[in-house]
């Protein structure tokens, strides 16, 4: 894979995880950090900051990443913990399933009063 398809690609996932589980809005990866940073540790912001300027500069100016691994690791770590935050948050799969068995569990209660009334 090239340094511009990598760039574009990790970009775009994490403009995608930020749509998805935070509402960013915007139109690359660094509107999108802008619309939620107050929701985010500053550390992750600055890693997510990192991989959009890498992703411009390689995309615009250079076409190659000067520092491959530093890039890979902001992108991965970024990733882990906008994941983990969102767990948290209880808007991940682990989330949700939590929150549908606690609705079962009050519609069960529910069920269970009016029998017994």
């Amino acid at each position: 894979m090239s340094d511009i398809d990598l760039a574009v690609t990790r970009s775009q996932r994490l403009e995608q995880l930020l749509e998805r589980d935070f509402g960013a809005s915007g139109r690359g990866l660094h509107e999108k950090v802008s619309s939620v940073a107050d929701a985010l540790p500053k550390d992750l912001v600055r890693r997510l900051r990192l991989v959009a300027t890498v992703r411009n500069k390689v995309v615009h100016e250079s076409g190659r990443i000067d520092d491959r691994n530093r890039f890979l690791t902001a992108a991965d770590s970024a990733e882990r913990d906008l994941a983990a935050i969102r767990d948290r948050r209880g808007r991940g799969p682990r989330g949700r399933r939590r929150l549908i068995l606690f609705a079962l569990l009050l519609i069960g209660a529910y069920v269970a009063v009016k029998l017994v009334w």
